[in-house]
């Protein structure tokens, strides 16, 4: 083995060995359970963040520990297609490149060149995958517009639509006025504003007055462009004040329209005047508002979200009102949104209806990729009536189907599920799976799975025109049949029964209604069993936390704190990811900022650390649904592992290579520390498999290390060197034998989560362990069982008897100064016959390790000199301090020392008895400084001990 480990040199050529053998397959054995994952499609347009890694981690981690179980193991690959941010991409680029928009090329030519894209660019976020390390089948690699999923697709819509649960219909969405669609709530952000609240007279009509004998009522709003289109005002049903105007009329100020006094549970007594101007086309509380009370609708906003020159009427049904009719202002007409509301304000104040205006924290909702206010709008969209479904998919989760991990994200979903509402699944754009639906010139609608199955289903002829609907589906409607379809449904395939249900969903809680919810329901309704039961898409859905940075903060863009997986395990410069988080930025000022935050939290760059530091780090911290802040210490913390395994690796294969490690017979003597360290290991087999079991990676990843480093590095290998330097031959054999053993057997328990180091060092040990056939790979060898007849319960105790007496020598040393390497004499008292039996059977390892010249065991009436003590049971370690050390320079190092820690001491109880620090510093602040006063008093409190031993000798 090379003396450095060096993980650029053998990650990417490991990786692809791995795949161009094949070894990523299910291995087709149907005598074997099938365990399967759908991975969540990353988008086309995206790149590996660290969401990515930690998920896909844990997925690949699950993956290979089943894979090495001899389960037929599918880990289901695919990108998701991403309509809005896709063409979004796309339209950037020709406008940049060609100075064009879409509609220059039409609707085909742009959606080749989004294909164009998507061949030469839409590949970068699984090649990423691959530097991740995931061992995803790429043979079935899956995208949600290819040729199978599209089939799928229009096969749901149709089937749906045959069963009245997809109908198209009036009503409020988000929109956004920039690219012209509705938008899901996913892609709504909500940002935290200053702006104003407007408090406007509305006049009362007919000569009525408020019981204080005002002509007029005042109501407050955020968005005063919206009054033209108000349909009446609200107040609570049990407000006194307001009771008698119930049915009555107001007059709307400068459109002069008639509208009613409503009683509604939405107004509330308590806030402002307890009246509410409600708006059903422009607000979805309003809207609820108008539907209970069957109020018209009047939509004043065009798509760009200008005032109409004529307003929209709108039955609360939906339906189109034939009756009415209302022209808008001329001044107002074709007025941009917020243009209008000056202008509406400043009529206000002219008419002498202004009562006020206030400050107002509000939050405004913000299209997630145009960067521009969404405003809710109605609009002709179509619409999963998802009620039915959602039954039967709750049930699935009550009746324990399909389970939480962890638990308390079922109430999450239950109250998603208990409250849903239908599902717009139509987007106006051109990227995506255009609705199977076709018009004639009447305005009728058939819908189908192609143009020529509407026309021999419906009996029309070439002669009538027919045209079809030009939206897209929602994204997540083609990602909801992610589970069925990418194994070939429609299609009864061999892969759709022996592969779904899947056996977990690795997701975030932010899509648990989006995504999961819908996966479950679309499922259930279209896959059955052989008995016709529903079938589930999947039986565990394992929530995970956001990865955040190390202030807790949510990684974006925008802070600039957002962290690639790849420059963690490739390392960057300093200028490079300067370059890389402000290179795109309009805004220079925040630019400059996110610059100099990056220069003092990253003064070197990021240094290389290898893909299976960051995935043992990703791992170490993924306790079951809650946020990891992210922590650089801890990777570099776990690349110094690697380092310690590579290291303690090569001492195995320098003491093995070319020697007789017992795999062709001969006698073998075990030690008492080869005992010891193979029911240590069966312990931590038996605890890591427990917690991959249930989901606890964190607890795997911690159990490994600590066998690891503590155990068989520190411990195990230091106990075989009395063992190399004096064994026989049948003790040198068993040693070998248990070092390879345990070596190439901790490569296996290791491997799910760091696949490459594992290979690496596997292909050296296995063969020495006999457990290498040519061209065997790591990844298909049988994962370590716990066998507890490898555990010898009397030899761990005998061991561990033995660390703690080496642990109290070398305490005593470090207390007193003594060189380690400095030969010693100890006395013992009260040794008891099991005590001297250990002693009697395991004098070369205390003395070897102890580096003890002599153990002296005095009699019960022997008086000891002045020594160090420390007590292991009852039995009392002494190591006389006579001659050991220089008693006048040792006081005054302690002095010196002792001088040090009082002024650490001082500094932090001035800061602590400052008033001003106190009142002024965070909780967490002051609580650290805190710690630091207890740590500097016990120090001071040690040394002086130790000074008065030693001034006694």
């Amino acid at each position: 083995m090379e003396k450095i480990y060096n993980p650029q040199a053998i990650e990417q050529a490991l990786y692809q060995n791995w795949e161009e053998q094949g070894y990523f397959k299910p291995n087709g054995d149907l005598t074997q359970d099938a365990y399967s994952i759908m991975i969540p499609p990353p988008n086309v347009t995206g790149s590996l963040h660290m969401g990515h890694a930690f998920q896909q981690t844990i997925m690949d981690a699950l993956t290979r520990y089943k894979r090495m179980q001899g389960n037929n193991t599918l880990w289901q690959v695919g990108t998701d297609h991403a309509g809005i941010a896709t063409q979004m991409v796309v339209e950037r680029k020709i406008a940049a490149e060609e100075n064009k928009t879409r509609h220059d090329y039409g609707r085909d030519a742009f959606i080749d060149k989004i294909w164009d894209w998507k061949n030469e660019s839409g590949g970068n976020i699984t090649r990423q995958m691959r530097r991740l390390g995931t061992s995803v089948d790429w043979d079935r690699e899956r995208f949600t517009m290819d040729d199978g999923l599209s089939e799928a697709v229009k096969e749901v819509f149709v089937r749906l639509f045959k069963e009245d649960l997809i109908y198209r219909g009036k009503r409020l969405v988000n929109w956004d006025p920039k690219f012209h669609t509705a938008i899901s709530d996913l892609e709504v952000e909500s940002k935290e504003k200053q702006g104003s609240m407007w408090y406007f007279r509305y006049p009362l009509a007919d000569g009525e007055t408020t019981a204080d004998g005002k002509d007029y009522i005042v109501v407050a709003t955020t968005r005063p462009e919206t009054m033209l289109g108000d349909s009446a005002v609200a107040v609570h049903p049990k407000d006194e004040r307001y009771a008698a105007l119930v049915g009555k009329d107001i007059i709307l100020p400068i459109v002069g329209r008639r509208i009613k006094i409503v009683a509604d549970d939405y107004a509330d007594m308590e806030k402002g005047t307890g009246c509410v101007k409600i708006t059903p086309a422009h607000d979805f509380n309003d809207y609820e508002v108008g539907k209970r009370n069957n109020l018209v609708m009047f939509n004043i906003l065009t798509e760009n979200a200008d005032i109409r020159e004529e307003a929209e009427i709108i039955n609360s049904d939906g339906t189109e009102n034939t009756e009415l009719t209302f022209t808008i202002p001329t001044e107002y007409q074709g007025m941009e949104r917020f243009a209008a509301r000056k202008a509406i304000v400043a009529k206000f104040e002219e008419l002498e209806l202004l009562e006020k205006i206030e400050p107002h924290t509000l939050q405004v909702p913000y299209g997630d990729r145009s960067g521009v206010v969404i405003e809710p709008l109605l609009t002709d969209q179509w619409y999963v009536s998802v009620g039915p479904m959602a039954k039967v998919a709750t049930d699935a989760v009550k009746d324990g189907e399909i389970q939480f991990v962890p638990k308390q994200y079922e109430n999450m979903y239950f109250s998603w599920m208990n409250d849903v509402q239908d599902w717009c699944i139509s987007r106006q754009l051109w990227w995506g799976h255009r609705i199977p639906a076709w018009y004639d010139n009447e305005g009728n609608v058939f819908v189908g799975r192609d143009e020529a199955e509407v026309r021999a289903e419906n009996n029309l002829g070439p002669e009538i025109a027919l045209r079809q609907d030009d939206d897209v589906l929602d994204t997540w409607f083609s990602s909801a049949l992610w589970t069925f379809s990418t194994q070939g449904w429609p299609q009864q395939t061999q892969d759709l029964k022996v592969f779904h249900p899947s056996d977990v969903l690795v997701t975030g809680f932010d899509i648990i209604f989006f995504w999961v919810a819908r996966m479950i329901m679309m499922t259930m309704h279209f896959i059955k069993d052989e008995n016709g039961k529903p079938q589930v898409p999947f039986k565990t859905v394992y929530v995970t936390g956001l990865v955040r940075d190390e202030a807790g903060d949510k990684m974006s863009k925008s802070k600039g704190n957002v962290l690639d997986p790849l420059d963690m395990i490739d390392g960057i410069d300093l200028e490079s990811l300067v370059e890389k988080r402000t290179g795109n930025m309009m805004q220079p000022q925040l630019a400059k900022k996110i610059e100099k935050a990056t220069r003092k939290e990253f003064e070197g760059g990021i240094e290389a650390h290898g893909t299976d530091a960051l995935r043992f780090t990703l791992a170490a911290m993924a306790s079951t649904g809650r946020d990891i802040n992210w922590d650089m210490k801890r990777l570099d913390g776990y690349r110094n592992f690697c380092n310690k395994l590579w290291n303690a690796s090569r001492y195995v294969l320098m003491n093995t290579e070319e020697h007789d490690c017992g795999q062709n017979g001969g006698d073998m003597e075990f030690s008492l520390a080869d005992r010891w360290i193979q029911g240590q290991f069966q312990e931590s087999i038996k605890a890591y498999r427990e917690a991959v079991d249930t989901y606890r990676l964190d607890l795997a990843a911690n159990i490994a290390y600590e066998f690891t480093w503590n155990q068989f590095c520190d411990w195990y290998l230091e106990l075989t060197k009395p063992v190399f330097a004096q064994g026989t031959e049948a003790q040198l054999r068993g040693t070998r034998h248990t070092l390879v053993t345990i070596l190439e057997e901790l490569q296996r328990l290791m491997h799910p989560i760091m696949p490459f180091i594992t290979e690496e060092i596997w292909q050296r040990v296995a063969p020495l362990a006999g457990k290498h056939t040519q061209g065997a790979t790591i990844m298909l060898q049988a994962f370590p069982e716990f066998d507890a007849d490898k555990v010898d319960a009397q030899s761990m105790q005998d061991l561990e008897w033995v660390k703690k007496f080496i642990i109290a020598v070398r305490n005593i040393r470090g207390e007193m100064d003594i060189s380690p390497s400095k030969p010693i004499s100890i006395l013992l008292k009260n040794v008891g016959a099991e005590e001297q039996r250990r002693l009697d059977e395991n004098q070369q390892f205390l003395s070897s390790l102890a580096k003890l010249e002599a153990i002296t065991i005095l009699g019960d009436n022997e008086e000891a000199p002045i020594s160090a003590t420390s007590l292991l049971g009852d039995m009392e370690i002494l190591i006389p301090m006579a001659g050991l050390i220089d008693k006048d320079a040792e006081i005054a190092r302690i002095n010196k020392q002792m001088e040090k820690v009082q002024k650490d001491l001082d500094r932090v109880s001035g800061k602590l008895n400052n008033e001003k620090f106190v009142g002024k510093a965070p909780e967490a602040v002051i609580a650290k400084e805190r710690e630091k006063l207890a740590e500097f008093e016990s120090t001071i409190a040690k040394l002086d001990a130790q000074k008065a031993r030693i001034e006694s000798i």
